[in-house]
């Protein structure tokens, strides 16, 4: 009886010491981000998006993933290239103002805001993959990252080490997508400190030119009919005097091309050379595909089909390496408190209008795959039409990670979108898009700015390059626009009625039914272009002149 009476006078005792300690709260714990980024995946080789390719399933895993969370359906992207793309992603800025106007530009390691703000949030940072902005990504605490556009087989990967950046590398074998996946599996399990959050930029080569897929893929899709845009064969009203010339003088000059109209780059030239499949499909046979004789629509048909076959090989490799990271994400524990954002670069041409690459304001090239998942604060099953760009994707992820959106950044934070599914108060109704790159390379794409709202497309095609040729010591960049390509185009506007012409066949700028809605969203354009510092000004006088001269054709 004693023994008893002690015992409950202790726990009592313990109890009372236990209601008046000061027992510190745990803090809660922050989610981990990954961020994953695949080179010119475009919407339509997506099952969520339902385009033409969606019945061949090419994303199963991705698909998964996205209806577990919110799909967006209007995310674009503000100069359809994957240097300036990826510069305006990392600082959440527009070109002219991160100075990352073409393919030769950089972001320096004091420019590199995205991982910097995260670290001020606790995280731990890396970026594995594709990086593509010259200088050393500094900013971060860990990365592996190709050179350049690295390679599809066999990639080497820069890596922080006692050499000057870029000199210290590391070789592997193998394909890229799954040498990307197995580097970041190995940091997230073994290199990185956990006791912080950790913030992964995770960025695929694939399904970049020159669509190199892994050889256990050589037979996917083989006997299978790939569905064939109309456009790729009558291509309507689309584009204009700036596109196709008068009486369609330029179309054999503008557009790179599926079919042989364009006369210096269509994808026959090296499709059938057996160029891009040495490695991935070394008995491929381009005798059993092109014959003598064939006639022109017979030629692009079967180029179609090689070069869709192809490019959805590589989206394969990204499907199945997605499906290894979330199993790996599972097996740690930690499926549920990392934010998954996936996303393409750009988006990109797949036959429409006749065209391949990006670069163009048109849809399949300006229109990005978006989603996100994450169970604990985004609805599984939500879907937006919210407009948002790339430079949107900064700001939301420091302010999921529990930040404020930096004053220098110009995005806007969509995390509210996210976390109700309704667009707040005075959301943004429209983006502006600029390709700066006048016929540049041997793509061939005519310089351009526009406005893309939920129901209309209107584009300025100004038709300049940069050097001036009044003033022709002027500093331009010769890298990108030294070349035969580069010479001057008609300016001229373009506009599209998307609710009644989705695929964008019929330019409407003179049909005087939209007067006024054309009048409106220049009005709507030129603020654009003021409020993101985006004019021309004293930088580019000649082609502010084309702009005033054309501005009210």
């Amino acid at each position: 009886m004693l023994k008893k009476s002690i015992a409950i006078v202790l726990l009592i005792a313990l109890t009372f010491s236990c209601n008046n300690k000061q027992i510190p709260e745990s803090k809660p714990q922050k989610p981990n981000i990954i961020f994953v980024m695949s080179d010119d995946h475009t919407t339509q080789a997506f099952g969520i998006y339902g385009s033409r390719l969606a019945s061949l399933n090419p994303t199963p895993t991705l698909d998964k993933i996205a209806k577990e969370g919110m799909i967006f359906d209007n995310c674009f992207v503000t100069n359809s290239i994957c240097t300036p793309s990826r510069a305006t992603i990392i600082t959440g800025q527009y070109s002219q103002t991160n100075g990352v106007l073409d393919l030769e530009g950089h972001i320096e390691p004091e420019k590199q805001y995205l991982p910097q703000e995260m670290k001020k949030l606790g995280y731990e940072t890396a970026i594995i993959g594709k990086w593509h902005l010259e200088r050393e990504p500094a900013a971060f605490d860990h990365y592996t990252v190709l050179p350049g556009q690295g390679k599809y087989h066999d990639p080497s990967f820069i890596v922080k080490g006692n050499k000057p950046w870029p000199q210290n590398t590391i070789q592997t074998k193998g394909h890229s997508s799954d040498m990307i996946t197995d580097i970041s599996l190995d940091w997230i399990k073994n290199k990185r400190d956990k006791n912080k959050p950790f913030f992964l930029m995770h960025h695929f080569k694939a399904p970049h030119d020159d669509f190199e897929f892994a050889p256990r893929y050589k037979d996917y899709l083989e006997e299978t009919y790939i569905p064939e845009p109309a456009s790729l064969y009558k291509n309507g009203n689309n584009g204009s005097i700036a596109t196709r010339g008068e009486n369609d003088a330029l179309i054999h000059d503008i557009g790179s091309s599926v079919s042989k109209r364009n006369t210096i780059r269509h994808m026959g030239m090296r499709l059938w050379s057996g160029q891009y499949t040495k490695v991935s499909n070394p008995d491929f046979d381009p005798s059993k595909r092109i014959k003598e004789g064939m006639s022109d629509r017979d030629y692009t048909h079967e180029t179609y089909q090689e070069y869709l076959k192809r490019y959805l090989r590589c989206v394969k490799g990204v499907d199945d390496n997605m499906a290894r990271l979330v199993q790996f994400l599972k097996d740690e524990g930690l499926y549920d408190n990392t934010i998954i954002v996936y996303t393409g670069d750009q988006g990109f041409m797949l036959g429409e209008h006749d065209y391949i690459d990006k670069r163009w304001m048109y849809e399949e090239s300006l229109r990005m795959p978006f989603f996100v998942r994450y169970p604990k604060s985004i609805k599984a099953g939500s879907r937006t039409n919210a407009i948002i760009n790339n430079s949107d994707f900064a700001p939301t992820l420091i302010e999921m990670a529990g930040g404020k959106t930096p004053e220098y950044m110009q995005g806007n934070s969509f995390k509210p979108i996210l976390e109700t599914g309704e667009e707040p108060e005075n959301w943004q109704q429209s983006s502006y898009y600029r390709y700066w790159m006048h016929m540049a390379h041997a793509h061939a794409n005519p310089a351009h700015f526009g406005i893309r709202t939920k129901k209309y497309k209107l584009i300025f095609f100004y038709g300049k390059y940069w050097v001036d040729t009044d003033n022709p010591e002027a500093e331009w960049n010769k890298k990108s626009w030294g070349n035969r390509f580069t010479f001057h185009t008609p300016a001229a506007w373009e506009f599209y009625d998307l609710e009644n012409d989705p695929k964008e066949m019929n330019n409407l700028y003179n049909d005087p039914a939209y007067k006024d809605i054309i009048a409106d969203l220049k009005e709507q354009l030129a603020e654009k272009r003021k409020a993101l510092n985006e004019e021309d000004g004293d930088k580019f006088p000649h082609i502010q002149k084309v702009i005033e001269d054309n501005w009210n054709n």
